[in-house]
């Protein structure tokens, strides 16, 4: 018989002390428990982008999938127009913010009945990419990280030394400790240029893949399908209960966000 269409729906992870994050979460028709990632798109996207793409490959091979927009982002208030770099202290809000919303959205993931929270992931593209690495590294509920035009900061950051104690991708990289990690990059892309995706890849552990395609910055659809198997394989074993992440992650919220569906 042929696949059921996924079941896709609009909801709101209600975070305590921050904003009403907007998102689209795609589950497989089964009746068992799934494989979830989280969907962290680029800068000036928004999460049907990650929805429509990477979420629809996903739900293709049987693994749910939620896609939200990051602060300033897609539905959310304010819009990128009024962020300003001479404003460091504000980008420097942004950029923690989006870091508590993503980690709540892991547990948005881990506490959904439908979805088997000893099998999660979460994948990047761009901006989306070094997010997913940070959170990745602090939060042990990530078994698996797929990073799209993701990789170190660039050498010539301003203040790198200081940028770091912000936003470290390697640090953040040498802490998967054994989780798997894939890389996809364009071998022409001049805003994550090779050399950071590179550089990003020497400082992982084992075990880890790195892939390249033919282009710059934009993934074209065989990356997107790439990932997409890459993330399924990855996440197909059930672990026994030993296996599943026992550690609270170091950045996380409070309470668990509370969900709610449109």
């Amino acid at each position: 018989m042929p696949r059921q269409p996924n079941v896709r729906q609009m909801v709101e992870l209600d975070i305590d002390g921050g904003e009403r994050v907007p998102g689209i979460l795609t589950l497989p028709r089964v009746e068992e428990q799934v494989a979830g990632v989280l969907l962290l798109h680029g800068f000036s996207s928004h999460k049907e982008r990650m929805a429509d793409s990477i979420g629809r490959a996903l739900g293709k091979r049987g693994v749910a999938s939620l896609a939200i927009d990051l602060p300033l982002h897609g539905a959310r208030e304010g819009g990128l127009e009024n962020l300003s770099i001479r404003n460091p202290l504000a980008l420097v809000g942004k950029w923690r913010l989006a870091l508590r919303e993503a980690d709540a959205a892991i547990h948005y993931l881990a506490e959904h009945p439908s979805i088997d929270p000893r099998r999660l992931a979460i994948a990047g593209y761009s901006l989306g990419a070094y997010l997913s690495m940070i959170v990745a590294g602090d939060n042990p509920l990530v078994r698996a990280v797929a990073l799209a035009a993701g990789g170190d900061l660039p050498a010539e950051t301003p203040f790198a030394s200081i940028v770091r104690t912000i936003a470290d991708p390697r640090r953040a990289a040498r802490r998967l400790a054994g989780r798997p990690l894939f890389m996809i990059n364009g071998r022409w892309d001049r805003t994550i240029r090779p050399e950071q995706a590179r550089a990003l890849f020497d400082a992982a552990p084992e075990p880890k893949e790195l892939h390249w395609y033919d282009g710059g910055h934009w993934l074209p659809a065989p990356a997107v399908d790439q990932a997409a198997d890459w993330l399924a394989s990855s996440l197909a074993a059930r672990p026994s209960a030993g296996d599943a992440p026992r550690d609270e992650p170091e950045r996380s919220s409070p309470r668990a966000p509370r969900r709610r569906a449109g």
